[in-house]
């Protein structure tokens, strides 16, 4: 619960820091080298939207065990860290990573890596512990355990010929 937490309010905070200063976000998506002009706003608008939504879910929910929010996370976290990983394996200088758009901005070095392996880490744990919403679903009629009595077996429907 408190990862949840601690997880929903970053994202909050990446996702004001980056609306925000939404004019600058394709320009510092730009930087990565992987899309450019309209691809990198339609990628700005995704990542707020998902950081957004993640973060806004882990923070109403923090209890909750359903994976569409951790998904999102997950989905978000990793496309930062394949932006972050492609750009510091290429030698590229970027100097600011964007996660919160104008502000904390911080360099592309080592620990931004390390951070988005930490972040991948936190996906994998609270995958771990999500439930699918399959996992959710009733799989069939239910007989509450307190209607047998004691030394029965629940009756069986009857067939039909």
């Amino acid at each position: 619960m408190i990862l949840r937490l601690v997880l929903g309010a970053l994202f909050i905070a990446m996702a004001v820091g980056q609306l925000v200063s939404f004019d600058a976000m394709p320009a510092i998506l730009d930087a990565y080298r992987l899309t450019a002009g309209a691809g990198s706003a339609v990628l700005a608008v995704t990542l707020i939207a998902g950081e957004a939504v993640a973060g806004v879910w882990f923070l109403a929910r923090p209890r909750s065990t359903v994976r569409t929010p951790v998904w999102i996370y997950t989905t978000v976290s990793a496309v930062w860290a394949v932006l972050a990983v492609q750009a510091y394996a290429r030698g590229l200088a970027i100097d600011n990573c964007g996660c919160f758009g104008r502000y904390a901005t911080q360099p592309l070095r080592w620990w931004v890596l390390a951070e988005d392996a930490l972040m991948l880490l936190y996906a994998w744990l609270l995958l771990r512990g999500s439930r699918s919403s399959r996992a959710l679903a009733p799989t069939g009629p239910h007989i509450p355990t307190s209607a047998i009595p004691v030394g029965r077996t629940a009756p069986r429907e009857q067939e039909q010929n």
